[in-house]
């Protein structure tokens, strides 16, 4: 019999009668194969979004949408309750308990005027924490012996609301305490994903991808074998199978991979997910938990994938590309710092840069909806540029994509940047612009939004023929 296995299962994962009963299957096969199985569990499906929603609208001077979030969310829990585990009177409480909290969290918010990144953890934090006890409880009732247990009384965290990032040490200290006496108790733990608490002992969140990430941590500080994260997907695909029907699972991706398809738009696992399991030598894999016989995906370290092949590609939405041209700018040390320094007084993100070899252009991408405020803040850090003619021109493009190819050592592989154009543009598809990343894994190429499904179907053709 193998011995620790951690289980992570996403939002839509718990986010109805059948996902959960799915999970309880799931968790029934991996306790007859696995010594020690713990379980991460992500709020029902929805349920951040309704709470930071409630959030918002308090700090805005509106009580009553909180308290209406509230009524829908107890409703959503005890359905399910309801089907799957009737006398659950200890998860139902904890359920009230935690909405009750809500809105008593919002009426402070809007008293403030206010929602703090120590609020918002306080609030975003509760999903998880209705989601825990009433899994646990589903299991208990179909026999499996589960807890619920509190990650803020596990994981360690600093006091960077928001986005924390855990102490190992001080986690693997109360794991043991906590955690694997459940294991020599032959229970299952299911463990709230996606926050922790500060040393002090204050709620705290792991930011963008968090419950992964939660995964990934335990699996680190209970010594597991293999971290199985169970999503809606057939592990990773080659594309999103909306948009191209021959879209496939790819059986193994390195960490670079999943990395530059995590970045640009692809529904696959944060990079700072993968991390911690690969150094620690932990098997990580990602699972359909719908269709559990399917394909998989095995996460790998990089240098052990197929070369020069193309394994996916992928698009990130929404976005602006942003051009400063002029001849003045020949040769002038200091534009592109002073450039890149004013989009950062923006507070925006850069997504893909490129640069004419000839210094009189640079162009780079940032999200549509900022598309003002970094135009405007580069008006103003080059206006006697402009007014000197030294800068001809700052503009903005229309909504665009940007679409990446990646696949382990492309830029080593001669032709394949000639066969991704040849595709594209055998259906008409015009490039804006291009960039290559030094990981040597991906190529991106700015294309006008209307055209990116095309861009993407012409490119998938790549991969399968």
């Amino acid at each position: 019999m193998n011995d620790t296995l951690v289980m992570k299962f996403g939002g839509t994962s718990v986010g109805s009668v059948t996902a959960i009963q799915k999970v309880v299957g799931i968790a029934q096969d991996a306790k007859s194969e696995w010594r020690n199985v713990a379980i991460i569990v992500s709020a029902m499906s929805g349920v951040t979004d309704k709470l930071l929603k409630g959030a918002k609208t308090a700090a805005a001077g509106n009580e009553t949408v909180a308290e209406q979030i509230a009524f829908e969310l107890k409703d959503k829990h005890f359905m399910v309750l309801e089907e799957l585990a009737p006398n659950a009177t200890k998860a139902r409480e904890a359920v009230e308990t935690l909405l009750q909290e809500f809105v008593s969290l919002c009426h402070a918010i809007r008293v403030l005027g206010e929602a703090s990144p120590r609020a918002l953890d306080a609030i975003s934090s509760l999903g998880e924490r209705m989601s825990a006890p009433l899994v646990a409880a589903v299991l208990n009732e179909a026999g499996i012996p589960a807890s619920a247990v509190d990650t803020r009384r596990v994981l360690v965290t600093d006091a960077v609301y928001q986005f924390a990032s855990p102490d190992m040490d001080a986690t693997r200290q109360q794991a043991k305490q906590i955690i694997v006496p459940l294991f020599d108790a032959s229970q299952i733990p299911v463990i709230t994903g996606f926050i922790g608490a500060s040393q002090e002992g204050v709620v705290t969140t792991l930011g963008r991808g968090g419950s992964d990430f939660s995964g990934a941590i335990f699996g680190v500080v209970l010594d597991a074998q293999e971290i199985w994260i169970w999503t809606d997907v057939s592990g990773v695909m080659s594309t999103d199978p909306r948009i191209e029907p021959l879209a496939r699972t790819i059986p193994e991706v390195t960490y670079k991979e999943i990395s530059e398809l995590a970045f640009y738009g692809a529904k696959v696992l944060h990079p700072k997910t993968i991390r911690p399991a690969l150094e620690h030598g932990i098997t990580l894999w990602v699972k359909n938990t719908f269709a559990p016989e399917s394909a998989s995906t095995r996460i790998i370290e990089d240098g052990n994938g197929q070369k020069g092949h193309i394994r996916a590609v992928t698009a990130i939405r929404g976005q602006c590309m942003i051009t400063v041209e002029g001849r003045g700018m020949l040769g002038v040390p200091g534009i592109a710092a002073r450039l890149f320094t004013a989009v950062a007084r923006s507070k925006t993100s850069i997504v893909m840069i490129s640069q004419a070899s000839s210094e009189q252009s640079i162009c780079f991408v940032v999200p549509l909806a900022a598309r003002q405020i970094v135009t405007s803040a580069l008006e103003e850090e080059f206006r006697h540029e402009l007014d000197r003619r030294d800068i001809d021109r700052i503009s903005a493009s229309d909504d665009c994509a940007i679409v990446t190819v990646v696949g382990a050592g492309m830029r080593s592989t001669p032709g394949i940047a000639g066969k991704v154009f040849s595709a594209i543009g055998a259906e008409s598809v015009n490039v804006v612009a291009i960039a290559q990343g030094s990981s040597e894994c991906s190529i991106s190429l700015v294309v006008d939004a209307p055209e990116t499904d095309t861009a993407i179907q012409a490119i998938h053709k790549l991969i399968v023929n």
